[in-house]
């Protein structure tokens, strides 16, 4: 069970509406780039919700850049994907103990980890 993720609210003070673009001003090229919500919460950085974000303007002078923001994927989609990774984590957990081989002669002698087989009748009788 997947335990949801609290949404970040918009910067903007008395706004309670979930925050979906983050706006990061890079000063050095007198840009304002607005893009998809960070990963994580930046002090330098702003997070909006989508009201503001589209009235958002730059200081004069300024370019801005609004990068593109996909759709947030629907629930049963999260879903599966995580069941899939999950099912594959168990697979790849899973211990395999290589078979012995079989039919491959008759041991006669060992030594160590080193054995000598005799071959199998099918063989001919013959010593590998």
């Amino acid at each position: 069970m997947v335990t949801p993720v609290p949404a970040r609210q918009c910067s903007r003070p008395g706004c309670k509406r979930a925050a979906v673009y983050t706006l990061t001003y890079v000063y050095r090229d007198s840009t304002a780039v607005l893009g998809p919500l960070a990963a994580f919460v930046e002090p330098h950085c702003y997070d909006l919700c989508d009201r503001h974000a589209d009235r958002m303007t730059a200081p004069r002078g300024w370019d801005v850049v609004r990068l593109p923001v996909a759709p947030p994927p629907d629930e049963a989609t999260v879903t599966e994907d995580i069941e899939a990774l999950a099912n594959a984590v168990r697979e790849a957990a899973t211990p395999r103990t290589p078979a012995e081989p079989t039919g491959q002669g008759v041991e006669v002698l060992r030594r160590g980890h080193l054995r000598v087989l005799r071959s199998a009748p099918s063989d001919g009788g013959r010593v590998h």
